[in-house]
């Protein structure tokens, strides 16, 4: 079933709204910064994919989002908006209560790890749809089948009795995927969703959540490390690095001309199967300490670019070109200066 606007908020409101999002984890070693401020929207039918390395700060953002930000986290600054209305604060709980699950919905990384083992398929699908939809076990049992159905598993009626284990990692995530869709959600958000899967089933999977976007109309919020995942899936990007946002605007944009250093050394750094090198490359350096994160761009000590005043001054997201925002005090310098070299090229 196609997700259906709400005629009450007004088409020009995002569906999904990020301001200033800042996520701690306070921890004996000390207060580890995990997202420093991460804004971006999301429109109604849109796919955005929030790329990064690891640790990067795109999953906590996800579960942010999903409310389910656990002790020693919190949630210390910022908003996040749905159709225009806050999900935190007082006045949001009763309100969040009601979206996350149902109209927002995710699918985690691992399915093995998010599926029950010691429950059957159909019952944990049927468990979503009572609880969301208030459907009774007959009207589940039939839904969860045409579910699976939906997400590609042959043989449903049978698939439906039977307990994740029996099942290969592609087919739970498929699974996992059909669980997602069970309260009709309007936003589907995908962290890592082929993570733990081959090359084969990946492409698979990627290719069954484009087209379920296409067909039932809904909102991805694609979390991912690997570029090449999102390249045929995704119409914006937002690139996440050392917990804010670096680089926003069009995938094929941002692809064909990166502005921040950060987002071509990703590029830089994806296999190709149209180019043969020597060796992969790499991007220098590490990722920095978030308990003590640096006055400056993040990026600095990494980037080949850098000049006094990034480290001394952390660079705002601004838009530097039409629908494109880069937090670089030499954005697109890449273009005069050439594109910076990755270690071990």
């Amino acid at each position: 079933m196609a997700a259906v606007p709400d005629m009450e908020t007004p088409l020009d409101v995002p569906l999904l709204a990020v301001d200033d999002l800042q996520v701690s984890f306070f921890t004996r070693r000390g207060v580890v910064q995990a997202v420093r401020g991460a804004s971006f929207t999301l429109d109604r039918g849109q796919t955005i994919g929030l790329v990064g390395e690891s640790g990067s700060g795109k999953s906590v953002t996800s579960r942010a989002v999903m409310g389910l930000i656990e002790l020693p986290g919190r949630i210390v600054a910022g908003d996040i908006r749905w159709k225009g209305k806050s999900l935190l604060g007082k006045d949001g709980h009763a309100y969040s209560d009601r979206i996350r699950g149902k109209e927002i919905s995710i699918i985690f990384q691992d399915p093995m790890t998010s599926l029950n083992p010691l429950m059957k398929i159909g019952d944990q699908i049927g468990e979503v749809l009572g609880h969301h939809l208030g459907m009774d076990r007959s009207s589940a049992d039939k839904r969860a089948v045409e579910l699976l159905d939906l997400v590609g598993i042959s043989f449903p009626r049978q698939r439906v009795k039977q307990y994740p284990y029996e099942f290969s990692g592609g087919m739970n995530q498929r699974v996992a995927i059909a669980m997602a869709l069970a309260s009709e959600p309007e936003l589907l958000i995908a962290d890592e969703p082929t993570t733990a899967l081959d090359v084969t089933i990946q492409a698979q999977i990627l290719e069954l959540l484009q087209q379920l976007q296409t067909d039932l109309g809904l909102a991805v919020l694609l979390i991912t490390h690997d570029l090449g995942v999102v390249a045929g899936l995704c119409q914006r990007l937002a690139v996440m690095y050392a917990g804010r946002i670096v680089e926003t605007g069009q995938a094929e944009e941002i692809y064909s001309d990166p502005g921040h250093p950060y987002a071509w050394g990703l590029i830089g750094s994806t296999p190709r199967l149209d180019v043969v090198v020597p060796k992969l490359v790499s991007i220098a350096g590490a990722p920095p300490d978030l308990i003590r994160p640096p006055v400056g761009c993040a990026y600095a000590p990494r980037c080949p670019l850098a000049v006094e005043l990034c480290e001394q001054v952390s660079p705002e997201l601004i838009e530097h070109l039409p629908h494109r925002k880069v937090a670089c005090h030499r954005a697109f310098d890449i273009r005069t200066v050439g594109a910076p070299v990755a270690a071990g090229s």
